[in-house]
Parts: C-alpha cells; structure tokens; sequence
C-alpha cells in the first residue's frame, strides 16, 4: 500500500514501507512521520496499544531509517494528507545512525555534496513531483495536439550557434560537439512531419554561476511546418497555459508545502502581453510606464523600503538577543526567542541581497545601449512590473541565431521571439521564426563565422520543398525554476551539473 492511496482504505488495516521524515515522543506515545515517494503520514505508536519490544523500536528510530509500519488508517483531516495510521505493528529494516542532514540549517555547499540525501526532503520532494507533472503535461499537451515526438542527436557535427559554448569529444577520432539544441534536426524533421517536438538534455559550457545557469539541462523544442511566428506565439501561449493549468490542479500540496504563493500562476492563465523589442527596451530604461508603474522609480522606491526593513530587523534582532542575554527568561521563552532570531537573521540575509542588487539593476536599466541582447539584469527589471509571462520579439538581427528570419517589414530586425517569466525570472522560452531564404541564411553563416561545408544539410532544407516553419526551446530546469519561485536553478533538477560542479 502507498501512502497517496490511504483515502481508499480509511479504517482498514494497511501495510506501509517507507522512511522516517520525523520523529517526536511523548508520555506513553510516539508519533513516527513516514514517507514512501508518493507522500507522507503521520503513524501513530501508542504504548498501551503495541507490544513493549514494538514500542522501544519505535523510540529508538532514528531520521532515514527504513521501516515497516502497520496499522489501522483512521481520517484526520489535520494531518498531512488527511490521514494517520493507528500503528499495531513495526519493523525496522534499515538503520540510519548519524543522518548527515539533520534538523537545522545548512550551507549551500554542504547541501550540493550531500544531493544524493538532499533529495529526500520534503521540500526537494515537492519540486520534483512539480517537475514531473511539467514534464508529463508538456507531452500530453503535445501528443493530444497532432505533433510527433522525435530525437535528435546529443553527438553533433555542427554548432547551432557558435562553438564558443560547447563542450568538444572525440568521436573516432573524428571532432564532435555535445548538442546545445535539437533544433536543428527539428527543423529536418518538421519537412517530413509537419509538427514535431524532440526532448532531451541538452549541454553549454558556459563558466558561468549565476542563478540561472547549467551545463546540462533539459530541452523541449517543437518546429512546425507553415507556421509563422505569431503562430508561434499563439502555440507558445496555449502551451504555457495548458501546463500551468495542469500543476495548479494536480500539485496544490507540493506547492503549499514550498510555500508558493500561487496567485502569479493563477494569473500566467490570462492572455500574455507582446511587445516588441523597441518597446521593452522603453520599459526597461524607465521611458514607458507599465500599468503606471515606472522602471527606475519602483526599483528606487523599493530600495528604500529594503533599507528600513533591513534596519528594523536588525534592531529587533539586537533586542532579542539582549533579552536571552540577560539570563531572566524561561527554556521555552529562549527557545522561542533564538528561533525567531534565527528567522530573521534569513529573512535579512535575503533583504541584504536585494540591496547589493538593486542598484545594479537600476544603473544597468538607466545605462542599456540600444542594440544589445537583455541581459540577467534586464530581463528582472522589465519582468517585475508583470504578474504574468511577457513575449519580446523583433529583435536586432546582430544578437540572435542566425537561421532566425529577417522581418520582411523592416530587415533590421529578426522574427526571434523571447518569454520572460515574472518575478525576475527572465528567459524560459526562446524561438520565433526560421529563415527560408537560402542566399541570406547563407550570409549569416558566414557572418557568424561557421563552416559552411557543415551546414549544407541544412541547406537542403531550403532547395528542396522550403515552407514558412517557426519553432521554440522551452529549458525545463528554467520552468520549474519559475513555478516553484526557487532561488537558484540547482534545486529544478536531481543532480545539478554546472561550473565547479560534477559531484555527486
């Protein structure tokens, strides 16, 4: 019996096999929380109602032990899926002596050492059942939708875009390229489908730390065959809100439990603003209001908030610290006291964040040059002024891909098309529209300095039966970065790799 399944057996006697989350005694009682993958629960151990042996097992289970528990599933609604178990019986099968993890806070690197341990949390729990109902709604979303799932290669002959941010193999002797996108092949494979998707990790060399970066990650990309890129943005919107829609109905707990507030998701369900590239860049320097709300002067506004908070926290910090100090209050009052000193000693560590970014971000909005590509910065100043993913697209050809399509109106511009997520997320979906004019996408390969003899394939696709075709690249590790509104892109994947980092 799995735990996810108590609500079909309330008053029957069940079986579970799980570990010990927790653990906490009382007079004669002893109260065991087990997890099994699919959830958590509350077993009780009373010891008027076990053997004395059933008993001292379970005052002597320790964090991460594997157990055996049986017992009767009565309904509690205040519990943790609604549901305890009455417990008439225990077995431990696995010890756990000195769990690394314990109750109390730990460093970031400690954690990323110990990821093989980490993923047992609760909190870590809750955002890979959030990764895995993404994962599975994007390819419901796509198969009930006509389009075909095929595979492009990880070992690449060519770069999509550079070989700057590759990370190069011998492949018999022969140099070959880690795949930092399918799109490509997507595109081949779109002139014999029609509307396909590929899904596979995917691989940057970037030496880069930043919160939003891996070296390998996860794609999702679907070309399609006469499409243009409002099309694509109309497939884009319809995508993101079918899988939104899909997390908010299926991962209510998981999101309670990491402490999501889901207002922003609920509103990613409206329509998506557009905006062109011309206009974002007005937004972002503070030249174009949003809803009335300015750029520059909500970020100055909320730097001075920042500091005061920070200033408050730090004197009811000190005066608390001074009560403890003075040695007159109770066990139960220090205890209480030291927890909430050490609640806002975190909360200030992340207002402190805030106030060392803040300026930068208002100093890299007031000093944006017209042209470049966003930046992190640039992409978390426009973003906060949205409760809802926004679409930039026709952006100066010098800074995108180039088999990108040049806007027939206006050349200056590509037919690429970016989706920023609120809250200062930025970037989780990239794409737009493909060139189909042999002699100009022959032009930005050699503007881009490629091999051309390596892009001749590629270049079949334009001499034989071209069609309009659009397509995009949604980063999974991006996504649930966003709809779990972690801190860093570490926590959206099992075992991170990313620069420094290949263990465990």
């Amino acid at each position: 019996m799995y735990i996810q399944e108590l609500h079909t057996v309330e008053g029957q006697k069940v079986k579970l096999q799980g570990w010990v989350s927790n653990k906490r005694e009382g007079k004669g009682i002893v109260f065991v929380i087990l997890r099994d993958g699919t959830g958590y629960c509350q077993c009780v151990v009373t010891e008027t109602e076990v053997d004395g042996s059933i008993f001292e097992i379970a005052k002597g289970l320790s964090l991460e032990c594997s157990a055996e528990i049986s017992g009767t599933v009565v309904k509690d609604e205040r519990q943790v899926g609604g549901f305890e178990l009455r417990v008439t019986d225990l077995q431990l099968i696995g010890n756990s002596p000195n769990y690394p993890i314990a109750k109390k806070e730990h460093g970031i690197e400690f954690l990323m050492d110990n990821r093989h341990l980490w993923l047992r949390s609760s909190r870590q729990w809750a955002i890979m059942r959030i990764r895995n109902t993404i994962i599975f709604s994007i390819h419901r979303y796509f198969q009930e939708n006509g389009f075909m799932l095929m595979d492009s290669p990880i070992f690449t002959g060519n770069a999509v875009e550079g070989t700057s941010t590759l990370f190069e193999t011998d492949f018999y002797g022969a140099p070959a390229y880690l795949s930092q996108s399918g799109q490509l092949y997507g595109e081949a494979m779109a002139m014999a489908m029609g509307r396909i998707y590929t899904f596979g990790p995917t691989f940057r060399a970037e030496k880069s730390k930043t919160r939003r970066h891996l070296s390998e990650f996860w794609m999702m990309e679907p070309e399609m065959a006469f499409c243009d890129i409002f099309q694509n943005m109309d497939v884009i919107e319809e995508m993101m809100h079918f899988v939104i829609a899909d997390v908010l109905k299926n991962c209510r707990k998981e999101l309670e439990l990491i402490g999501r507030d889901i207002s922003v998701l609920e509103s990613s369900l409206q329509p998506y603003p557009r905006m062109t590239y011309d206009q974002a860049v007005r937004i972002i320097k503070g030249e174009e209001d949003v809803n009335g709300v300015n750029s520059i002067t909500s970020l100055e506004r909320e730097l001075q908030q920042v500091t005061a908070k920070i200033s408050e926290m730090e004197s009811e910090i000190a005066e608390r610290e001074k009560k403890i100090a003075d040695g007159n209050l109770k066990k139960g009052e220090i205890n209480f006291n030291q927890n909430k000193i050490d609640t806002l000693k975190n909360e200030k560590s992340e207002l402190e964040e805030d106030a060392k970014n803040i300026p930068q971000w208002i100093a890299s909005a007031k000093g944006f040059e017209y042209g470049n590509d966003f930046g992190g910065s640039d992409e978390t100043v426009i973003t906060r002024l949205f409760d809802k993913p926004i679409m930039v697209y026709d952006w100066p050809h010098e800074v995108k891909a180039f088999y990108l399509k040049r806007n027939p109106e206006n050349p200056r511009f590509a037919r690429g098309v970016d989706v920023l997520a609120p809250e200062g997320y930025g970037e989780i979906v990239g794409g737009g529209e493909r060139e189909t004019d042999e002699k100009l996408l022959v032009e930005k390969i050699n503007e881009h300095k490629l091999p051309m003899d390596a892009f001749e394939w590629y270049l079949d696709l334009r001499r034989f039966g071209s069609v309009p075709h659009s397509g995009f690249g949604l980063g999974i590790e991006r996504m649930v970065t966003w709809v779990c509104k972690l801190k860093h892109v570490r926590e959206s994947i099992p075992f991170p790799r990313m620069y420094g980092r290949l263990k465990p």
